[in-house]
């Protein structure tokens, strides 16, 4: 097995490591301090390419793998996985319309997120359907030319702020096979969104609950077929999931790099800080946790690309690992700090802040250990 990038992957993490450094890392404090992102920056990470990784070129978009989509979020997480992450939900949505939607779907609704011209959220989380994703409750029934929507979406990345909102309604029975998905725009009748939710970490991206009262929408705006939308989202998850891992990933990988910058520059008892061997153990063991993260998440990828047997295993087992092994490193890396590590001037804590819903989101890692442990027991009987 070759675990060495090609010349034309290094070039996508290149340039998305660039990029971050470029137009986000020196702006992430004060889209924090705003809570939202500016459009611009979608303009330009388009022209990047960034706004249809998964999307096929003959609309727009640019043809690239899972494993190369990992490549990117790692390297844009490391200038704020805030915004790194929701440029994922973004092409989440994008990669579920190219790989499910018909060709009207595709046509209508890929050249304008490919080109960031319209801004997409991912609509699944209900208040009363987290973890059980299948017990939502948001209906949409048939009217004369389409569906009439109601219910209500929580924590959606870009609620408010998004152009469209890629929507898991149930128009069938109870249960997963009830579910269908249907593409909601901004200005719709019938649409509303909550109070902005006030958030411990990833605060640059605007959050809020989505709202459906009697809600219009087209015929065409089904996307795919009909009771298929929970076979959808639980496919988008697999390489959200990643994307998700890649994040805090980044996010860890640029923590350790400041706290070996700062420990090679802060004194103590007459030297500097990374002249110490018990220092240095610490150091020794998170590069071996993220290296280690590094390799499950790209041979979980390769395994999604290749469309193998167990590929839902493996991104649910790379998603709990990798997660909980990079905010445990950007933890450290705090401690590392000391007191310096707690101020925001030092960027540190933000990183701990925004790492910490990647266990939390795309399935709890509790959930992931009860995936892994499914696939465990239904491979032996």
């Amino acid at each position: 097995m070759d675990f060495a990038l090609s010349e034309e992957q290094q070039a996508i993490f290149d340039l998305a490591r660039d990029f971050g450094a470029d137009h986000i890392a020196p702006h992430a404090r004060q889209w924090e301090n705003e809570g939202t992102i500016p459009r611009e920056l979608w303009a330009r990470a388009a022209e990047l390419g960034l706004g249809g990784i998964y999307v096929g070129e003959d609309h727009g978009g640019t043809g690239l793998s899972r494993l190369d989509a990992t490549l990117v979020f790692e390297a844009l997480a490391m200038a704020c996985p805030s915004v790194g992450s929701f440029l994922s939900i973004h092409n989440m949505c994008g990669g579920m319309i190219d790989k499910f939607g018909t060709d009207a779907n595709k046509a209508r609704w890929l050249p304008g997120l490919c080109s960031m011209e319209k801004v997409f959220s991912y609509c699944l989380t209900e208040p009363g359907s987290g973890s059980d994703a299948a017990a939502l409750r948001t209906r949409a029934e048939r009217v004369p030319g389409g569906w009439k929507l109601n219910g209500t979406k929580a924590f959606i990345s870009g609620g408010g702020y998004s152009d469209c909102y890629l929507v898991m309604a149930r128009t069938g029975q109870d249960g997963p096979k009830g579910i269908s998905t249907l593409l909601v725009e901004a200005g719709t009748p019938g649409l509303s969104f909550g109070a902005p939710e006030q958030k411990m970490g990833w605060k640059a991206q605007p959050t809020a609950q989505v709202q459906f009262d009697d809600c219009i929408i087209p015929e065409e705006n089904l996307i795919g077929e009909e009771g298929r939308g929970f076979a959808y989202a639980m496919a988008g998850l697999d390489g959200g999931r990643l994307n998700i891992s890649a994040g805090a990933l980044g996010g860890a990988q640029a923590a350790l790099d400041a706290t070996l910058r700062y420990m090679g520059e802060r004194r103590a008892f007459g030297q500097t800080l990374d002249q110490f061997q018990a220092l240095q153990f610490r150091l020794a063991e998170m590069e071996t946790a993220l290296q280690s993260s590094r390799i499950f998440l790209r041979q979980a990828a390769w395994m999604l690309d290749r469309g193998e047997r167990d590929a839902t295993r493996f991104c649910a087992m790379a998603k709990l690992h990798v997660t909980d092994r990079a905010f445990d490193v950007a933890n450290q890396c705090l401690q590392l700090h000391g007191g310096y590590g707690y101020l925001a001037d030092y960027g540190i804590e933000k990183i701990v802040r925004d790492l910490r819903v990647h266990q939390i989101l795309e399935g709890t890692n509790e959930i992931m250990r009860l995936i892994i442990a499914r696939a465990l027991l239904a491979e032996r009987d």
